[in-house]
């Protein structure tokens, strides 16, 4: 006759000690994800920078902007035609200036000035990244287009990590108009819902680990300028959830386009191209 009692201590024994171990390496991902946030968040991509002409652009010239704390920012900068403004490009994360050179010449083959730079920790822009240290760089970029082009009238347009920074921007500085192409709701609640590279999947204390929420959706609401915002339904990175909790919290004027198909990061070159390069000519008129 088996011995229940001794079987019983085993199977509690087995227990215990597979919920202990699930549970010390659930805190070595939590304690992983706090010491190296920034790795995580802003995916550094140290690379020397390409000229504007090696990537087929002309008129278009590189700068070097220090920004109020005194970090040094690599950048491209286009001035623009006659009667038209300029449009701050903030960029996602993992990539560096020269990865939106067809973007940039689309903005300029249609008039507007660009500038755009590589965030500190990134490219050819030395420094550590931050929230704080990235919404600094944007403004720092907004000032260099204003004292170059001081008659234009300034729009932001950002990609993916670079949304909550046009956000933040149209909240530092007097803008006209704010677009957001593939837009996350907060980067707190990314990693909440998705977890991290090592352990996709698994939710994560975020808001209690984080030093960089980088929450677009708890100040969107006090933004006094248009927004309009672009969004694949087929984006896998940041769920169109996302976008439309972005336009729930955003003031009138506000207008959400979902793009069929497409994916994170894609919408641009396609059908919502015309009228966001329409919304750009009307917010920045002069």
């Amino acid at each position: 006759m088996p011995d229940w009692r001794a079987l019983g201590r085993k199977v509690g024994t087995a227990v215990l000690t597979s919920a202990l171990t699930l549970a010390l390496i659930y805190a070595a991902l939590c304690w992983l994800f706090w010491v190296f946030e920034p790795a995580f968040v802003f995916a550094r991509v140290p690379r020397p920078p390409v000229a504007p002409e090696s990537a087929g652009l002309r008129d278009v010239k590189e700068v070097r902007i220090t920004t109020e704390d005194g970090a040094k920012l690599y950048g491209w900068w286009g001035a623009p035609r006659s009667g038209r403004g300029v449009v701050v490009l903030l960029t996602g994360t993992g990539v560096v200036m020269s990865d939106y050179a067809p973007l940039f010449a689309d903005f300029m083959g249609h008039g507007f000035g660009v500038i755009g730079i590589d965030y500190r920790g990134n490219g050819a822009s030395a420094g550590a990244p931050s929230e704080a240290a990235w919404r600094t760089d944007a403004r720092a970029a907004y000032d260099f287009a204003h004292a170059a082009a001081p008659q234009a009238k300034i729009a932001a347009y950002g990609q993916s990590m670079g949304t909550g920074f046009a956000v933040m921007l149209a909240l530092d500085r007097p803008t006209v108009g704010v677009l957001l192409d593939s837009p996350y709701a907060s980067v707190v609640r990314l990693f909440e819902r998705g977890g991290i590279p090592l352990a996709r999947g698994v939710p994560l204390p975020a808001r209690l680990l984080m030093s960089n929420p980088i929450d677009a959706e708890a100040v969107i609401g006090q933004l006094r300028a248009p927004v309009l915002i672009l969004h694949g339904t087929e984006d896998r990175m940041i769920l169109p959830e996302d976008a439309r909790s972005l336009y729930a919290a955003a003031r009138e004027p506000k207008e959400l386009i979902e793009v069929e198909g497409a994916g994170h990061a894609s919408v641009w070159f396609g059908p919502a191209r015309d009228r966001a390069l329409a919304a750009l000519a009307k917010w920045t008129a002069p």
